[in-house]
């Protein structure tokens, strides 16, 4: 080995050992942040829906209205995260790890694969035991609903693509970043982030396979500390139904 490229011994002659990762800030917000984010969330979505639901029969129009009734509360609730971070903490991507890395973004298409095959066999499984009419909200706003294409595509971006973006902020983001900062363990830290999603939901026949669903996301969690691998594995996992809702939207396939 060419001397000027050999590691610098410490001064007991031994190879000084890698630094290692920086531990994270701590942050000065808790569960109230996420009890914030969700009444943000269920009141807009009440007040839109109550503002909106006289539209159903006026075509284009209700369209438009059924767009904004699925993407703002979503959105919101996950600006509210993001600026409670920056009020309240070190932003984004210090408290919950909201970075570019290869490693994340490979662990997260790893672990939202295998979660793809499990969601796919859990909704199965639901299908054959709720029967036929068993439908998520967002389906059941679709129902009988042709859209216009650019509207049909902004309704599959924004379930395939930014939901998963915004849930990640609150679940994994806001209410495991509450568990954080009161030390609890990050098995603790899954387990009730994940009972929390399928729950949040607010769909009680569909609690179960929201709960599959949610294992593999948070998971990637786990395993990285990060958010940029959930947020991954989420939007893998989400990319089927968005597909299907893109195609029931269209008229291409039938409910």
């Amino acid at each position: 080995m060419d001397a000027s490229h050999a590691p610098e011994p410490t001064g007991g002659g031994t190879l000084a050992a890698p630094a290692p990762e920086a531990a994270r800030p701590v942050h000065r917000w808790g569960f109230g942040a996420f009890f914030l984010a969700q009444a943000v969330f269920v009141l807009v979505s009440v007040t839109l829906a109550a503002y909106f639901g006289s539209l159903q029969d006026e075509g284009s129009r209700f369209g438009v209205a059924l767009v904004l009734m699925l993407m703002v509360p979503t959105l919101l609730a996950g600006a509210v995260a993001v600026v409670v971070t920056m009020v309240r903490g070190n932003g984004p991507r210090a408290d919950f790890g909201l970075e570019w890395r290869w490693k994340d973004i490979t662990t997260g298409l790893g672990i939202g694969a295998v979660g793809l095959v499990s969601t796919t066999i859990a909704s199965t499984i639901w299908l054959s035991w709720v029967g036929p009419d068993a439908q998520s909200t967002v389906s059941g706003l679709l129902d009988g609903v042709r859209l216009p294409p650019a509207l049909a595509v902004v309704i599959f971006l924004h379930v395939w693509l930014i939901a998963p973006i915004c849930e990640e902020l609150l679940y994994r983001g806001l209410l495991w970043g509450a568990m954080e900062r009161l030390r609890w363990s990050r098995v603790t830290a899954f387990v009730l982030s994940t009972a929390v999603f399928a729950i949040g939901h607010l769909e009680p026949e569909r609690t179960l396979l929201l709960l599959v669903i949610a294992i593999p996301i948070g998971v990637a969690r786990m395993v990285t500390g990060r958010l940029t691998a959930s947020i991954v594995a989420h939007q893998v996992n989400n990319f089927l139904p968005a597909v299907g809702l893109l195609l029931i939207s269209l008229g291409v396939m039938p409910e």
